[in-house]
């Protein structure tokens, strides 16, 4: 049995400058340190970082090794616990991705472990999927007290957008299982079902995405890198995905998983109903879509938005 993610009032923070700073400032802001301090060397601190291929960080396809370094400095400041970087690789090797990127200098430096979710051991979990019943997952996912899902801000060529949820979902499958680019055993012939399925699996305690080197265009990996200097950090998976969306342009709706796990609940998907804090949204929606198009795009110009969608009926 899995944690259960239910957050009382989800936050989500925006901050502007220098990437790794940023971080350092939005999660205080979040009072992460509380958070992670509850947790002692008996736990796991389990960080899932966007590694889809061996794309240099430059061209916006994997997080920068720079800010990933001051990512697992702060969790390290604030918490005793087993500290793990986990990632399976998409379009390459993972081993090939720490090798060619940096990553793996950083991870000995800082003196964390390092697991390859393409390979076991594995324990079988269940699914909510109308085909996949279940799925062999790498049992770091049970032994996890605390996940951080951290990755870019991108267009995706079939997910629409890719972002917190989106990340953990194709990290954590297998690729010995499921091949390269995982298409083996049916995750792309539905692909929003099972990314929903995944977000209802797994619960991500906190969501960091970058807009230093996101993507435009296209994703996840030939699109156009977008120097926004943007992060956006969240305590609620959906929500913290749907305002990464909005910079890419979409409401919540747009997105078919995101407006699916809205519509089960398992998240908050109505701007009105968050804690946004720091740098206004309006004007993170300006300084993104400019860096991306030289053109301000503001879907939320004069107020939030609302989200279109009628509360279940109790």
């Amino acid at each position: 049995m899995l944690r259960n993610r239910k957050v009382d009032q989800p936050q989500v923070a925006l901050g502007e400058g220098l990437e790794g700073d940023v971080i350092y400032n939005l999660l205080d802001l979040l009072e992460m340190d509380q958070q992670l301090g509850q947790f002692g060397q008996q736990e796991t601190v389990t960080i899932i970082p966007n590694w889809v291929n061996t794309n240099a960080p430059e061209t916006g396809t994997v997080v920068g090794p720079a800010s990933l370094q001051k990512l697992i400095q702060y969790v390290k400041e604030q918490t005793t616990a087993r500290i793990v970087v986990a990632a399976g690789s998409g379009g390459a090797e993972t081993t090939d991705v720490l090798e060619q990127t940096g990553y793996q200098d950083i991870i000995e430096q800082e003196e964390v472990e390092f697991i390859d979710l393409n390979y076991g051991p594995y324990l079988e979990f269940e699914l909510e999927h109308d085909r996949i019943e279940t799925i062999k997952l790498n049992k770091l996912l049970a032994e996890t007290d605390f996940l951080i899902s951290y990755t870019q801000i991108k267009h995706h060529e079939e997910a629409t957008v890719s972002l917190g949820i989106k990340n953990v979902a194709l990290s954590w499958p297998p690729a010995e299982l499921h091949g390269f680019p995982k298409a083996g055993q049916g995750i792309h012939e539905d692909l929003h079902q099972f990314i929903t399925a995944m977000g209802k699996l797994i619960p991500i305690d906190l969501t960091i995405l970058s807009g230093d080197q996101g993507m435009v265009g296209t994703g996840p990996s030939k699109g156009k890198p977008v120097n926004a200097d943007l992060v956006v950090a969240g305590t609620d998976p959906v929500a913290t995905d749907v305002v990464g969306a909005r910079l890419l342009g979409f409401r919540q709706q747009a997105v078919h998983y995101l407006h699916n796990l809205i519509k089960e609940e398992v998240g908050e998907g109505d701007l009105q109903q968050m804690e946004l804090k720091g740098l206004p949204l309006n004007q993170a929606e300006k300084k993104f879509s400019q860096a991306a198009y030289g053109h301000e795009i503001v879907i939320d110009k004069d107020k939030l938005l609302p989200l279109h969608l009628r509360a279940k009926s109790s």
